[in-house]
């Protein structure tokens, strides 16, 4: 039935439409500049990783539009950022993928943010009485000022992301016994050095030394920073929409195919170009998954894990287009490596799926992971179940058109794309090196 709701919204909405309305400067949420500054270094300090030796920056790169430019990232234990991040050695080597693509980061300030990750597992929400349903249900602590500050607090305990191995570190060991036991022991390492608890003093009224520093004021500052460092709203397609400046042919083309036939502005629509709903695409399927405790198979099922609700199987956040040219790979797995292709799987993906190789994904070399990678794509029952979710209805496109769709997301890229505010520090107040 859901599946047939989702097709009978896409006909009735199969009408040209709107342009997307403007993004507005004033629409971001402000930040202090001093918390701002703060929650930069924080960024990129290693220090609040449990074996101190990976950064919020490390995934989240300026050189990789703010991801990480693989399909499935290398997160504790890897070396060096990007494509070229090594997966370890010997004792040191990587466990496991992080079984999703790292998103970019642009535009999160924005007031219409209402949920974040690609299962949407953190949402603004009173349902536990901190302002968030997230992972940490009633155990998130108060105070955090917003849903991105929020967000920024969870890889710290994400065991493969940045918190370590069970029995490498205090952290992960305090996570393992409950989920918010890890962060007053980040807090305690923070106050530990005296440069941040300046700094924290200078930024927040209500700290006066470094004992007085928590998780939410070190989420807040984190916050803050993103908030300001990843906002884009100068690509050609704003200043055509604000100005008349016009756009390419081809991408002119590629924008009335957008908001027109190809109803693809039925999924990415507003100022940031995404409904934040979930919706099932049937990507290839790869990767270790993020999977439940109770399920032995190495499968994604998307935001079922959170909501428990078979509807909402294989169904992923829809993310947005903005700079979407400079932040590939594509999809929660990153199984396309470029627009021409996850284009061409929006329009056919049953095609899309009889065609793809597992040499499409492209995973840093782990050859001691292989039996995992690819894994659940020997499972024909699960294969099937994810293909009858799908709930894109095809439309459609020849070579031209698609083309000139790839032209218009272009035209999404902002002039200042590689013009960060604070961009990356020399050095951090921990003293520890920093990933270039």
């Amino acid at each position: 039935m859901r599946n047939l709701l989702h097709a009978l919204t896409f006909l009735l909405h199969a009408v040209p439409a709107a342009d997307a309305e403007p993004a507005r400067l004033e629409d971001f949420a402000s930040a202090d500049p001093a918390r701002a500054e703060l929650g930069h270094l924080l960024f990129w300090d290693p220090l609040l990783s449990g074996n101190r030796n990976i950064s919020c920056a490390t995934c989240h790169h300026p050189d990789f539009g703010s991801s990480d430019g693989v399909s499935l990232g290398i997160g504790e234990g890897g070396r060096g950022v990007g494509p070229a991040r090594t997966s370890g050695e010997g004792s040191d080597r990587i466990r496991k993928r992080i079984p999703r693509n790292a998103q970019g980061l642009w535009n999160l300030g924005h007031e219409s943010i209402r949920v974040m990750f690609h299962d949407g597992r953190l949402e603004i929400s009173d349902q536990f009485g901190n302002g968030f349903d997230s992972p940490a249900e009633e155990w998130l602590p108060q105070g955090l000022d917003s849903i991105l500050a929020a967000q920024a607090i969870f890889p710290l305990i994400a065991e493969f992301e940045m918190a370590g191995n069970v029995g490498e570190n205090e952290i992960i060991g305090a996570v393992r016994d409950r989920i918010d036991y890890g962060w007053p022991l980040i807090a305690d390492r923070v106050r530990g050095v005296p440069e941040y608890g300046d700094l924290f003093a200078a930024a927040f009224d209500h700290i006066d030394g470094p004992a007085d520093i928590t998780i939410v004021d070190i989420g807040n500052a984190i916050g803050a920073f993103m908030a300001v460092e990843w906002i884009s709203v100068d690509s050609p397609y704003d200043d055509w929409l604000a100005n008349g400046v016009p756009l390419s042919d081809a991408a002119e083309r590629g924008r009335e195919i957008f908001f027109g036939r190809g109803n693809c502005s039925s999924c990415h629509s507003g100022p940031l170009f995404t409904d934040q709903d979930f919706h099932a695409l049937g990507l290839p399927a790869f990767g270790p998954g993020r999977t439940r405790r109770f399920d032995p198979m190495p499968r994604d099922v998307g935001r079922m894990g959170e909501t428990d609700l078979a509807e909402d199987a294989y169904r992923f956040r829809t993310p947005s287009l903005r700079n979407i040219a400079v932040t590939g790979p594509y999809g929660h797995n990153g199984a396309f490596s470029t627009l021409d292709a996850v284009i061409r799987h929006h329009s056919d993906p049953v095609a899309s799926l009889a065609a793809w190789r597992e040499e499409n994904a492209r995973l840093p070399d782990a050859p001691w992971l292989a039996d995992v990678d690819f894994a659940v794509r020997q499972d024909r029952f699960e294969m099937a179940r994810q293909a009858a979710m799908i709930d894109i209805v095809s439309v459609p496109l020849d070579n031209a058109e698609v083309a000139d769709l790839v032209a218009f997301l272009r035209s999404l890229t902002g002039a200042t794309v590689d013009e960060r505010p604070f961009g990356k520090p020399d050095i951090v107040p921990s003293g520890l090196p920093i990933d270039d």
